[in-house]
């Protein structure tokens, strides 16, 4: 624990949603829900328009609908939110060279260790100077807690949320947290809660009084022990700067179970590819290949091989998924597949079976409907093959044309897609720094001049902030900013 709030947390309100909202002026001000469309999709994110609604994350995308049936409902683009993400993620490292990223919206700065911050004046100071660069780079808003130890400063910034700043003085920790819900301290989910509740404790106060005796036999020496520090404003976990990853794995749920062999091992090779580039996106290759399935019965099976090095091949990974698919029954149907990599090294194996693997996938012709090798399509990027079923095509639009993707087209521009079906595709016709909503145009889903495109950056010409935090940031063309100072 630290006699100054010098560990900042920080979290981006409704980041996927947020996002889109800025990316889409005719979006700004309305619920947007992110997440899968299909009726077992989830809601990754929902704005706070949509939350008045009752939507939040982890809730199926149906229920979602029902309670919001007028809000914008978008399929994730993943990288925008990266973009971004490494954006803000570059802020933080000007704070301190001990930044503990928690996902692409939320992170640990350890201020103390960058100089940046040593009493409670100063961390406020670059706390309200941080929000105002991530606005003024990115176009977000996020919310900065402040404390003395991590556990605080996450609860600080859940407490400043939305767009917002909340600083919590060390010494008081216990105070601040005795009349909260015992659901706030880290490691305390719904059954641990409802185990607490029937011994009398609902409040995290209730926890410090009961004393690490009795929460140790309800809950185990390492838990009760952990709990009762917690409880007491206790916590000295350090920020880490390097977080390692153990696994990088990628995975679809389907809107109606696959039966067709061919179909099921036709998806298991583009999420073998889709895995792979996330693993070299990550610098990494990987030793051992899992294979996921979900059947129709919710029954989940996994499977893994482990190969001779690590390897970061497309058609090593594909192959070596394909013969688990071999081992296991897919009679019934198939709601989830997924392909994960573990075993996770910083160099890549070369072997003869990577090099034959690779020469045989590029020289035989693809299968029919198989995906061609690294494009992460699934052999769909053409209109329906004759004999294709209207319901498939219709999913097969979906999967080309996904709602809320960026497309370009030959006349009109960039756009994004508001929807697909019936062999067309809906498209309206903006960019983030419009002041007013686009047009709308419908086209055919096979209309040869309509693409997919690139994301287009939130803040097209954004200050530059390379010598902060010394001093205020100037715009591009060299002039001030407003307000701009130095820091003494």
């Amino acid at each position: 624990m630290r006699a100054a709030p010098t560990i900042l947390h920080l979290d981006m309100d409704a980041f996927y949603a947020s996002a889109e909202q800025a990316a889409k002026p005719s979006l700004r001000g309305k619920p947007v829900v992110v997440g899968g469309l299909g009726p077992r999709g989830v809601v990754a994110t929902a704005s706070y328009e949509a939350r008045r609604f009752g939507v939040h994350s982890a809730m199926p995308m149906a229920q979602a609908r029902r309670l919001a049936p007028n809000a914008a409902y978008l399929v994730p683009r993943f990288t925008l939110y990266r973009s971004v993400s490494d954006q803000v993620m570059e802020l933080l490292g000007r704070l301190s060279p001990l930044v503990e990223p928690l996902s692409l919206d939320e992170a640990f700065v350890d201020l103390e260790a960058g100089g940046t911050a040593d009493d409670t004046a100063s961390a406020l100071e670059i706390g309200r100077e941080l929000r105002e660069a991530i606005q003024a780079v990115t176009g977000l808003s996020g919310s900065v807690g402040l404390a003395g130890s991590k556990m605080l400063a996450k609860i600080a910034s859940e407490e400043a949320k939305p767009d917002g700043i909340h600083l919590i003085e060390p010494g008081t920790e216990r105070a601040h947290l005795a009349p909260m819900p015992v659901r706030t301290l880290p490691g305390v989910g719904p059954a641990t809660a409802d185990h607490l509740r029937r011994a009398g404790m609902t409040t995290v106060n209730d926890l410090a009084e009961a004393g690490e005796a009795e929460l140790v036999r309800l809950l185990g020496k390492a838990h009760g022990a952990a709990l009762h520090r917690m409880a007491s404003g206790f916590d000295d976990r350090p920020v880490v700067a390097e977080r390692d990853a153990k696994s990088v794995s990628v995975e679809d749920t389907f809107e109606v179970d696959l039966h067709d062999r061919v179909r099921v091992r036709t998806e298991v090779e583009r999420l073998a590819d889709r895995c792979v580039r996330r693993l070299r996106g990550a610098g990494r290759s990987g030793r051992t290949v899992v294979l996921k399935v979900r059947r129709y019965d919710f029954s989940t099976l996994t499977r893994s091989e482990t190969l001779r090095g690590p390897t970061d091949d497309p058609a090593v990974v594909r192959e070596a998924a394909a013969r688990l698919l071999e081992a296991v029954d897919t009679t019934g149907g198939v709601r989830l597949l997924g392909v994960g990599v573990t075993g996770l090294a910083d160099f890549t194996q070369e072997d003869l079976f990577a090099q034959a693997a690779g020469e045989r996938a590029a020289a035989a012709p693809p299968e029919d409907g198989d995906a061609g090798p690294g494009d992460g399509s699934g052999g769909r990027e053409g209109p329906a093959e004759p004999g294709t079923g209207p319901e498939e095509a219709e999913q097969l639009a979906a999967r080309r044309w996904p709602a809320g993707h960026d497309v370009r087209h030959e006349v009109h521009g960039h756009g994004w897609v508001q929807g697909s079906g019936v062999g067309r595709v809906t498209v309206r016709f903006e960019e983030p720094g419009a002041t007013a909503p686009g047009r709308v145009r419908t086209f055919r889903v096979d209309d040869p001049a309509l693409r997919a495109a690139d994301p287009l950056p939130l803040v097209p010409d954004p200050p530059d902030y390379s010598s902060w935090p010394a001093s205020r940031p100037k715009s591009r063309s060299g002039a001030g900013a407003p307000g701009a100072a130095s820091r003494p």
